[in-house]
């Protein structure tokens, strides 16, 4: 580049900034280059000095750790001057004039060599340097490159800028003092005198950093219950001593002149180190306040029983720990009936409280989900109290909470009377023991009138026989433990029922939300069974919709003669429903009511036709299975039979002497005569067979073995022809006559060894699962006409002109179930077919009526 004086002074003022600037970056850029080894060493050895190294090393180290810190410096220094060149103006203008395009700094430094004499070459010349003015007008500052991981490939510049700030934290610029101490010719502490050092360590859960005794002039300062205090002492024993008031120390406490003293702080107090350069101090302390809890409301009832309790938390520094106790409340407890006696001892509930996961923990709200609804005492006043735990061990409680521990609500009389002698059992086994066998023996009296499924009776008289054997021999609590989760899980079943007929389901959703509305259920619960109540109503309308396609009928051309019908369609129903709802929201259960029984009465009503067509593969698949769950409920009664049969035979004497005469309430071993009110099963079967010879229960155990596995022959056979495979109804029908298959093979095994009460638990499973089968393969053959697009808008027509009478089974004109004669007369027609319906039930029940009598009577109660 030509010499800078060429340049004008106008170019010079545009440029004097931008140039400055640049400059000044280039000094920066080249004098870190050059010396930053040297700030590098000097960072370390002033955090070394700072942290005090070179107080713990020996002299010899020390002093060789100088040596190499000193060298080091010089070394870099020199290095620094070698390398460092400091910036000319002409190489400023030239890292300027590279930024800019065509180099105009440059340009306005030339002068004109050819052509100066022509006044055309001029006046180009002229307009060049006039555009490179301008360009160099808009020059800007450079900015200097002060990247230098080129020149430190490991980075030492980092270690040594991170050991200074750790230096910064937890050292200190009086210990770079001591250094003296270690050269040769400096003032030695140690000569003129001892020394000491000192820390304060708060709790490592307070969060607060250390103190350095040295640092802190003698006088008053606080510190948090609980630090550590550690002292040591240097120069000869004896001329440094401490004396201290804050740990309370009465025991074992180490000689005053020690050379290491460790205490912790838990009063205020004083702490001195008597002698030369010493100090004392007056030390307050923070106290750490135990946790405070707080049960907040009323403890909550899920759906299922769950308790739901919020509570809150706080602390000063937090807690880490939490549970909850709940101990009966015998004073709030109503003494009556089966709580009349002492309750067995029992150890209080203990729950471990949630913790929040995210968060301070020194203060939040958390729920505490238990479900508690098997347990003895639920929905029985308990009083619950909360504690919570923090760091240094202290514990705080709440204030006892009265209240009712949730438990499952069951709104079904039957569910609700075994829920409550489970109770009263759990409450003394001695005592109340005899008192739930008879009411569970006076339940079942009368099964018919109770009883929905043959497998709650069945379950439930088994049960009776068990727990009246263990009341005449003595309880254990694993016993007492088996009977009352029997009477949990047959509860339940009750309540939630395992009805396959849609009417049947839609009935029984209906019943358990009217009992719920007159019981004062809370929102939660009333939205559960609403929520049942759709459910099955929208299958029974499916199951109307399905049947009238598959009987191809045309509700256009039916006989008008039949009088005039009125069409309900699914909408309708909705629309009711959403009315039903809003009714109960409002609080207006009594418009709620009478909507519900309009609603019960539509439904009920609707006219159900029967086609004559040849049926699919899931209709002939349906078939078998309903004839297999019939011949399994026909085996299952006749093991129950037998069962009773040795009942008689090995404890006759017994019962007779607890039931009093006997021939009131059952027949007796010599089959002759009939008694009146005969406790059996609904369908009335179980009394076959008394009567019978000595001998005979193994006789018919084969028997009933051979029939058991014909039964799961046949069901492997119906179960590889069954259809829907691949899809999830499919799937799930086929695991369920697994699980049924599986139980008809324990029940075999257990018929030939003779064990007929396993054996009634294994065929009740099976019939269990057989009925699920049936309800998965309905569904899978809906789901395939809803995919097909043939699912139409379920209609129902009420036929206000005609009923039909149960035992009117003879096709009518058009294919329909019954006569179409008016064989039910009167106003109350629904009155008169309920009385049938009990006299069908009752006559199915008496055991001396001819077995196809029987057989006909099961047909019509499983068709009705």
């Amino acid at each position: 580049m030509t010499e800078t004086t060429k340049l004008s002074d106008a170019a010079l003022d545009r440029l004097r900034w931008p140039l400055a600037l640049t400059r000044t970056g280039m000094v920066a850029e080249r004098a870190l280059r050059a010396f930053w080894p040297l700030w590098t060493v000097l960072l370390l050895a002033l955090a070394a000095l700072m942290l005090g190294v070179h107080e713990t090393l020996p002299l010899e180290v020390t002093w060789a750790g100088i040596v190499v810190a000193v060298l080091g410096l010089i070394g870099a220094l020199w290095y620094g001057i070698r390398r460092f060149h400091w910036p000319s103006r002409a190489e400023a203008l030239d890292r300027l004039d590279r930024t800019l395009p065509g180099r105009p700094i440059s340009a306005l430094a030339d002068t004109q060599a050819i052509g100066a004499t022509d006044a055309a070459s001029q006046a180009v010349w002229k307009a060049h340097v006039t555009r490179m003015a301008e360009r160099a007008a808009s020059a800007r500052a450079v900015e200097p490159n002060l990247r230098i991981a080129d020149r430190d490939p490991y980075a030492l510049r980092f270690v040594a800028a991170l050991a200074f700030a750790v230096a910064l934290l937890f050292g200190s610029f009086l210990s770079v003092a001591t250094v003296s101490e270690a050269v040769p010719g400096g003032s030695s502490t140690v000569a003129q005198g001892p020394s000491w050092e000192g820390w304060v360590e708060p709790p490592a859960y307070t969060g607060k950093p250390s103190l350095y005794l040295n640092d802190i002039k003698p006088g008053t300062f606080e510190v948090p219950e609980a630090s550590r205090v550690t002292i040591r002492l240097y120069g000869d024993v004896g001329e440094l001593t401490v004396t201290e008031t804050v740990s309370g120390r009465t025991h074992e406490v180490p000689a005053a002149s020690d050379e290491a003293q460790n205490f912790e702080v838990t009063q205020a107090g004083r702490i001195a180190i008597d002698g030369p350069n010493g100090a004392a101090w007056d030390i307050s302390v923070t106290p750490d306040t135990a946790p405070q809890v707080t049960i907040l409301g009323e403890p909550e009832r899920g759906l299922s029983g769950e308790m739901r309790q919020t509570f809150s938390v706080s602390d000063d520094y937090g807690v880490v720990a939490g549970r909850a106790e709940i101990t009966l409340d015998l004073a709030a407890i109503d003494r009556r009936y089966g709580l009349a006696p002492d309750p067995e001892p029992r150890e209080p509930i203990t729950l471990d409280l949630p913790m929040t996961i995210s968060g301070d923990r020194s203060e939040f709200e958390e729920v505490l989900i238990e479900n508690l609804a098997e347990h003895p005492w639920a929905t029985l006043p308990v009083t619950m109290v909360f504690y919570a735990t923090d760091d240094l061990g202290q514990e705080g409680q709440s204030e006892p909470a009265h209240v009712v521990l949730p438990g499952r609500r069951f709104f079904d009389p039957l569910a609700g009377a075994i829920i409550e002698m489970r109770r009263d059992m759990l409450w003394n086994r001695d005592e109340n023991g005899r008192r739930v066998a008879q009411v569970l023996r006076a339940v079942s009296y009368h099964p018919d009138e109770v009883f929905d499924s043959d497998t709650a009776y069945l379950k439930l008289r088994t049960l009776q026989r068990q727990l009246e054997l263990f009341n005449q021999y003595g309880m254990t609590e694993e016993q007492r433990d088996e009977i009352a989760q029997i009477l949990w899980d047959l509860a339940v079943l009750i309540e939630d029922g395992s009805l396959s007929d849609a009417l049947e389901r839609l009935r029984e959703a209906r019943e358990r939300l009217e009992e719920a509305m007159r019981n004062g259920a809370t929102d939660e619960e009333i939205a559960e069974l609403m929520r049942e109540l759709r459910e099955a109503t929208q299958d029974y309308m499916r199951q109307l919709a399905e049947q009238q396609r598959q009987n191809g009928e045309n509700p256009d051309g039916q006989d008008q003669a039949q009088g005039e019908r009125q069409e309900i369609t699914g909408d309708q129903i909705e629309a009711l429903m959403e009315r039903l709802q809003q009714l109960m929201e409002e609080g207006r259960m009594d418009e709620a009511m009478e909507l519900m029984e309009r609603l019960a009465e539509m439904l009920e009503n609707l006219e159900i036709t029967e086609g004559n067509g040849q049926g699919s593969p899931g209709q002939e698949a349906m078939e078998g299975l309903g004839e297999m769950l019939r011949d399994q409920q026909d085996l299952s009664d006749e093991t129950f039979g037998d069962l009773q049969d040795q009942f008689g035979q090995n404890g006759q004497q017994g019962e007779r002497g607890e039931d009093g005469q006997r021939g009131n309430g059952q027949q007796q071993g010599d089959g002759q005569g009939q008694g009146q009110g005969q406790s059996g099963p609904p369908n009335g079967s179980n009394g076959q067979g008394q009567g019978q010879g000595q001998g005979q229960g193994e006789l018919d155990g084969e028997a009933l073995a051979d029939r058991q596995q014909a039964l799961r022959e046949e069901l492997n056979r119906q179960r590889n022809n069954m259809p829907g495979a691949g899809t999830p109804e499919g799937d799930a029908a086929g695991e369920a006559l697994d699980r049924a298959g599986r139980a008809m093979d324990e029940a075999e095994e257990a018929l030939r060894n003779d064990d007929l009460a396993g054996a009634l638990d294994s065929q009740s499973d099976a019939i269990e699962a057989l009925r699920e089968g049936m309800r998965n393969l309905g569904e899978m053959m809906a789901q395939e006409q809803n995919n097909q697009g043939q699912q139409g808008e379920a209609q129902g027509q009420a036929d206000n002109s005609q009923a039909r009478d149960p035992l009117g089974r003879e096709p009518g004109a058009n294919g329909q179930i019954g006569t179409n004669e008016e064989m039910l007369q009167g106003d109350d027609i629904y009155g008169r077919a309920r009385e049938l319906l009990e006299e069908l039930r009752r006559r199915s029940a008496e055991q001396t009526r001819p077995d196809e009598e029987l057989d006909y009577l099961r047909r019509l109660l499983d068709r009705f």
